[in-house]
């Protein structure tokens, strides 16, 4: 490549980084229908090869995946709404335990005064007035989302836009992918196919396993701390689940928050010792079966790569960015292999003085 070529390519990478943090909020509903399209590709495929046409096969392609939507939704939000309420009504008992039994405790441990580890009736009043300018927030939130029918008509459009663009993409995804292919140089056609098709596999690896993964730790912290006798089992379990595409985060936060939540419900340590059961369990599981099946070991993005993904995507275009980070570094990871390859087949690696 000459150097006016490598300038160019620099220039055209910035500018395509430049307009992507620019349209990044815009971007979010069609980054989400791209990934629609391409989770629900592989099954119009299979149906295609039954005898369907394209579009029927995605017209039920998209029927199974929203109607699975939509009833996790209403299976799990009513529990989560339950779980949330008692413990709101619970949380003046468990402020009281505090009060009487955790407070004195450490003040005797830390020889300090009780309002010095914890003033319990400063977290209540502060409580109490919180819960009333959240209800009031929410009003006003709600008053002026009704007063700005703009806002309310571009939540509605973006909210509408996923499926719909969802729809095109993955009816027209074979015939996008051929038009790219063949807009490819020819010189460069094998090559830049050989890569796609690697980074294919690689997005597959980790969409779909990855999305499994997450449901699957889910369920099983769910249902181990429901074992234990946790009010906020589902809550708990579901949130430690979801976040476990970040290594170890979901299995920290879960541990912590259930931990807690096990000493405020229970008055004892020993149902900590359960919770740390059930998060070993699953921990061991994921590493053992989860990952390596669903999963397997053609990303091989080390965790400190994927936690500095996820943030600086986040930091570079929010949301979306989180959204996009690890898919792009996957592919980036393919690029790099290609090129470590590269490296030690060229003459600079294997040069003899």
């Amino acid at each position: 490549m000459t150097e006016s070529r490598t300038w160019l390519a620099l220039v055209l990478v910035g500018g395509g980084g430049w307009l992507l943090y620019l349209l990044a909020p815009v971007l979010t509903p069609f980054l989400a229908a791209a990934l629609f399209a391409y989770l629900g590709d592989p099954l119009a495929d299979r149906l295609e090869a039954l005898g369907l046409s394209r579009t029927l096969a995605v017209v039920v392609v998209f029927i199974v995946m929203v109607a699975a939507l939509l009833v996790l939704l209403v299976v799990l939000v009513p529990l989560l709404e339950r779980q949330v309420s008692a413990f709101v009504q619970r949380l003046p008992a468990y402020l009281d335990w505090l009060q009487t039994t955790v407070v004195p405790r450490l003040t005797r441990v830390l020889g300090m005064e009780p309002t010095q580890v914890l003033d319990v009736a400063a977290l209540k009043a502060s409580l109490g007035s919180h819960w009333k300018e959240a209800g009031g927030l929410l009003a006003g939130l709600v008053g002026t989302v009704s007063r700005s029918g703009l806002a309310l008509v571009g939540w509605a459009v973006n909210v509408l836009l996923v499926p719909v663009v969802g729809f095109y993409l993955l009816r027209d995804w074979d015939v996008l992918v051929a038009r790219v292919r063949a807009l490819l140089p020819r010189r460069m056609e094998p090559q830049a196919v050989s890569l796609a098709r690697e980074s294919d596999e690689v997005l597959g690896a980790f969409l779909r396993g990855q999305l499994l993964v997450m449901v699957s730790l889910g369920v099983i912290y769910s249902v181990g701390l429901w074992l234990v006798g946790l009010d906020l089992a589902l809550l708990l379990g579901m949130v430690a689940g979801l976040v476990s595409f970040v290594p170890y985060l979901g299995f920290v936060v879960g541990i912590v928050a259930a931990g807690v939540a096990a000493v405020v419900q229970f008055h004892s340590a020993l149902p900590v010792l359960y919770v740390l059961a059930v998060f070993g369990v699953g921990q061991v599981l994921e590493g053992t079966v989860l990952t390596p099946t669903l999963v397997g070991d053609r990303i091989g993005l080390h965790p400190v790569a994927v936690i500095f993904a996820v943030l600086a995507g986040g930091q570079l275009f929010g949301f979306f960015g989180v959204l996009l980070a690890l898919p792009a570094a996957s592919v980036i990871m393919v690029l790099l292999r290609h090129a470590h390859r590269r490296y030690l087949d060229s003459r600079l690696y294997d040069s003899t003085p």
